[in-house]
């Protein structure tokens, strides 16, 4: 019986992996950033300051270095999904693997 609950759990984690695969899959994050300009006579540079933005703004890695892109409101409601279904996916692939870890330590267990 728990091999067949373990196989229908990787059966369900590898549909759900397809399925997640068939649309935009993207790493990173999503916040909200204010910004200081160079103005001198800005607000934002008034005691107290009153900031630019807050603007959406999505943080990712490219070729190992650390990226913020600055995104304006559509944007960041398209990237939304997209930075969603990479979280999942990046569960389910971490799911997978305690399943086959597990599958392998009883089967070398059972020898």
């Amino acid at each position: 019986m728990l091999v067949t609950v373990k196989s229908e759990r990787r059966r369900a984690i590898l549909a759900e992996i397809n399925r997640l695969a068939r649309g935009p899959v993207v790493a990173g994050t999503l916040s909200q950033r204010s910004t200081r300009c160079a103005g001198a006579g800005c607000h934002c540079r008034a005691n107290p300051p009153v900031l630019h933005g807050p603007y959406p703004t999505w943080r990712h890695q490219v070729n190992g270095r650390q990226v913020t892109t600055t995104l304006i409101a559509e944007e960041a409601e398209q990237l939304r999904p997209a930075l969603a279904a990479h979280r999942r996916l990046r569960e389910l692939v971490k799911e997978l693997e305690t399943l086959s870890s597990a599958d392998f330590e009883s089967r070398r267990a059972s020898k």
